[in-house]
């Protein structure tokens, strides 16, 4: 597709329709004067044809419009943001097609009402730079509403994973070993995998792993854990076997060019965490487990060593398979981050099935609530000098009084030094989960009264408190404002 020639389409298209009906002429009426068709008429207003000189000539004269004007791609004020959109790209980058939208779909809306798209554009663009939004939060927000919308479940995937371990006799029912995953990579797609030390180039103190496409060689870091090894393997195998070529080359990711490296990111992630932990073993294992009335920390902490995961991959997979297989289908995931000595923590990830569950606000500049039990296994692992600490906790939350069963494990970040964050799924409760969960109701589990962030909480004489609750008490300033306002009114009236 030529994007230049099609930029020039719908610019010609956006100007004869904004000179036709300022003139208050319809389709049909712009035909009759200019003996062409309106349906010839209506493909060069979409952008779909663009008219011959002749007929350029005769469709300034009908609309007394200049022939320079039209052929001009300079658009008046009203319209010039839309141009910029069409210019850069944009559209092509936005990944329409996941949910169910085609280009030509929205270029339709965009020449029906040009002005409000453009008002409704301009809008999400002065959004996006107060929040200061980057491309890659983009295509990362796009990415977490495609898994959303799918509950974070995929039947092809979890399929292919099944075709894969019988095509390669993998018994996935049994610790898959990192030797297998290795022979599977070097045997069968011709990889050379080697280790060396990123840790001693401070740029790469980050990475995990690299791979250079040429020779096909698989560049890990010495220092990761046998989990962190497995699921990079698992992953590579992924983008082999699903024959997915548009791909990033390091982990974590440092940029991407495009969309499809984002979702592509994502399958081969999803099926290196179905390859790892397989359904039916892990829904067997959670069925014992929803079974206990006292279960200990350290009877989940054994339950995620029965996988060669992080902590993260098996939370990661709850939020896949809670919803399919167990009908939890409202559940949020969250991944804190925070740096050793700071006062402030980072919400590095969230997601939430099937509604906004809380908490939501990871691009709030605000004071996470300390009474999350994310926020607490953070501090006790400091505490107790733990490479992994889980807690649960029964969360409600004082402003919608939704209670949550939340279960958090903390360990040190292997992408950041001196960084730990903990990995949380939480449960919303209500008499179906009462029924699953036997411990629920068990007294061992702390129920506590939470908020999202210092700054809008209502919970009186809160000894964690990090802020005063300025949002709050601005959005109560106003209220009682519009209270009285509203008593004025109506005594003048």
């Amino acid at each position: 597709m030529n994007i230049e020639k099609d930029y020039i389409k719908l610019i010609f298209g956006l100007k004869l329709k904004q000179a036709r009906t300022s003139k208050n002429l319809s389709l049909f009426g712009l035909a009759k004067i200019t003996d062409l068709s309106k349906s010839y008429l209506n493909e060069i207003e979409k952008g779909k044809k663009y008219p011959k000189t002749d007929k350029i000539i005769l469709l300034s004269e009908k609309l007394d419009v200049s022939y320079d004007h039209m052929v001009s791609l300079k658009l008046d004020n009203n319209l010039a943001p839309i141009g910029e959109i069409l210019k850069s790209g944009i559209l092509k980058e936005i990944p329409l097609e996941i949910f169910g939208i085609q280009e030509n779909d929205l270029i339709d809306i965009i020449a029906n009402a040009p002005a409000k798209v453009n008002a409704f554009i301009s809008t999400i663009i002065e959004i996006a730079q107060h929040y200061n939004l980057t491309r890659e939060s983009f295509f990362l927000a796009a990415l977490r509403s495609y898994q959303e919308a799918h509950n974070n479940y995929f039947e092809d995937l979890e399929l292919k994973v099944l075709q894969f371990s019988k095509a390669f006799h993998v018994n996935i029912d049994a610790k898959i070993s990192i030797e297998e995953l290795s022979a599977i990579l070097i045997e069968e797609y011709g990889y050379t995998i080697n280790e060396i030390i990123f840790s001693e180039q401070e740029e790469l103190g980050d990475l995990r792993s690299i791979f250079v496409p040429k020779s096909k060689t698989l560049l890990l870091s010495s220092d990761i854990d046998e989990p962190q090894k497995a699921f990079i393997l698992a992953k590579e195998i992924a983008y082999n076997y699903l024959e997915i070529t548009e791909r990033l080359y390091t982990f974590s990711w440092i940029k991407f060019d495009n969309f499809d490296q984002v979702l592509n990111n994502f399958y081969a992630s999803y099926f290196a965490g179905a390859l790892l932990i397989p359904r039916q073993k892990l829904i067997d294992e959670l069925n014992l487990f929803l079974l206990k009335t006292d279960p200990q920390p350290q009877e989940m902490i054994e339950l995620m060593g029965k996988f060669n995961v992080s902590p993260e991959s098996f939370y990661q997979r709850l939020t896949n398979i809670l919803p399919k297989d167990f009908q939890l289908k409202n559940l949020f995931f969250l991944r804190l981050s925070h740096k050793i000595g700071a006062e402030t923590y980072q919400i590095k990830k969230e997601l939430h099935i099937t509604n906004q569950q809380e908490p939501h606000a990871n691009e709030m500049n605000e004071h996470y609530c300390r009474r999350w039990v994310s926020i607490k296994t953070i501090e006790n692992a400091m505490r107790q000098n733990k490479s992994h600490f889980f807690d649960a906790q029964i969360s409600r939350y004082d402003n919608s009084n939704n209670e949550y069963l939340v279960f958090s494990s903390a360990t040190l970040d292997p992408f950041k030094k001196d960084c730990l964050r903990s990995i949380t799924v939480g449960i919303l409760i209500t008499p179906s989960v009462k029924k699953k969960f036997k411990f629920i109701d068990n007294k061992s589990i702390q129920k506590q009264i939470v908020g999202v962030t210092c700054e809008t909480c209502a919970v009186k004489n809160c000894l964690e408190r990090a802020s005063p609750p300025i949002q709050l008490e601005q959005k109560t300033r106003n209220e009682n404002t519009d209270l009285i306002v509203q008593q004025y009114m109506s005594k003048f009236s």
